[in-house]
C-alpha cells in the first residue's frame, strides 16, 4: 500500500468515527468511504482515497481501507500500521474488533475542500443508518450490481471498475449521487485523462 493511500484511508476513517462520539462500526466506515468515493469521482473525476473496490456480498470494500481498518499486520507495511495505530485503535472490551475508537484529531492537511464536502454530504445522508442498511444500500448501484451474479454463485470477491462508477442505476432512494448528463461526462473525462497519464508514467 502507498503512503499517500494508506493516510487518507486512516484519516477518512477517522473523520467518520470522529462525526458522532470518536467510534465507529468498523464495517459503516468502509461503507462511508465506498459512498464518499462514489460521490466525488462522479462530480469531480476522482475518488477521495484511491483504493482498489472489490464487489463482496456485502456491498463494495476498498480493499486497503479494510486493511487500515483491521489494524492489523497481517496485510500492512510497519510504516502503515504504525501510522494507523497512531491515530485509530479499537475498545478494551472489544472483543470481536467490530468498533474503532479515534485516538487523534483528524489530519484534514490530507484532504481537499471538495474532499470534505464528499465526506460531510454522505455522512448527513447515511450518518444514521447502520452497517447492514448500508450495505443493502450499495446494492443499488451498477458497479456492484454487474457482479451480484458471480457473488451468489460462490464468488468471495469481483475486482471492480471505477469506470462503472459513472453508470446511473434504474432505482435509488438517494439523490447525493445525481450529476447533470454533461456534468458527469466532464468528470468522466477528467477520470479517464488522469488513468491515462498514471498509465504513462508507471
Amino acid at each position: 500500500m502507498n503512503t499517500s493511500i494508506c493516510k487518507k484511508a486512516t484519516q477518512a476513517i477517522n473523520y467518520f468515527a470522529r462525526k458522532k462520539d470518536g467510534t465507529i462500526n468498523k464495517m459503516k466506515s468502509v461503507k462511508l468511504i465506498y459512498f464518499a468515493d462514489r460521490y466525488h469521482i462522479r462530480k469531480y473525476g476522482r475518488p477521495v482515497v484511491g483504493d482498489i473496490y472489490f464487489a463482496m456480498k456485502l456491498g463494495p470494500v476498498g480493499s486497503n481501507i479494510l486493511n487500515v481498518a483491521n489494524l492489523s499486520n497481517t496485510n500492512l507495511n510497519s510504516v502503515c500500521l504504525k501510522y494507523a495505530h497512531e491515530f485509530l485503535g479499537y475498545p478494551k472490551d472489544d472483543k470481536k474488533l467490530q468498533t474503532i475508537v479515534s485516538k487523534k484529531e483528524v489530519d484534514l492537511d490530507l484532504f481537499s475542500q471538495t474532499d470534505i464536502e464528499a465526506f460531510e454530504t454522505v455522512f448527513k445522508e447515511y450518518g444514521s443508518e447502520d452497517q447492514f442498511e448500508l450495505a443493502d444500500i450499495s446494492h443499488e448501484y451498477p458497479e456492484w450490481a454487474k457482479h451480484e451474479k458471480e457473488i451468489k454463485q460462490g464468488k468471495r470477491s469481483v475486482p471492480m471498475d471505477y469506470i462503472d462508477f459513472f453508470l446511473n442505476p434504474s432505482k435509488t432512494k438517494s439523490d447525493i449521487f445525481k450529476v447533470p448528463a454533461e456534468n458527469l461526462a466532464v468528470a468522466k473525462d477528467i477520470y479517464l485523462e488522469h488513468k491515462e497519464v498514471e498509465a504513462l508514467l508507471a
